[in-house]
């Protein structure tokens, strides 16, 4: 397995439908988060989850950084969706950030990771719990 890394800042602080950060799996390979960094960029205290979905309108293609000799990413972030996903299924890890700019969470996820679903429009998102924030966001992830 190879390990990949994106982040962004966001372009949207996204509603419970719409993430403002999401990597999306393809028919056949899906996606094992390993680990996720985000920072407020505001002095407002705002809360997340991650989940997975389907379907919507997804943003821009993002960066993806992986070590050299390992071959491209085949699963690719995207930035804030502009129509609605589906939500399949909350995947447990929630956080908050706290009202001050920089306020941060990281968190690994060890054994198993936290899994995506095969298919073409399949998807881990970041969603906020009420209203979110811009933010400063990294995922990084095994295919």
């Amino acid at each position: 397995m190879a390990h990949y890394y994106s982040g962004m800042t966001t372009t949207i602080a996204g509603t419970t439908t719409l993430p403002c950060f999401s990597i999306l799996s393809t028919a056949t390979v899906a996606p094992t988060l390993r680990e996720i960094a985000v920072w407020n960029t505001t002095s407002v205290a705002c809360a997340y989850r991650l989940v997975t979905f389907t379907g919507g309108t997804a943003g821009a293609a993002q960066t993806v950084r992986a070590p050299s000799g390992v071959p491209p990413a085949l699963c690719i972030t995207r930035a804030g969706y502009t129509g609605a996903v589906t939500v399949v299924a909350d995947v447990g890890p929630r956080f908050r950030l706290p009202a001050a700019d920089a306020g941060a969470v990281i968190l690994g996820f060890g054994g198993d990771g936290i899994w995506g679903d095969a298919g073409a429009t399949a998807g881990i998102g970041l969603i906020p719990i009420g209203t979110g924030q811009i933010l400063e966001v990294y995922f990084g992830w095994d295919e």
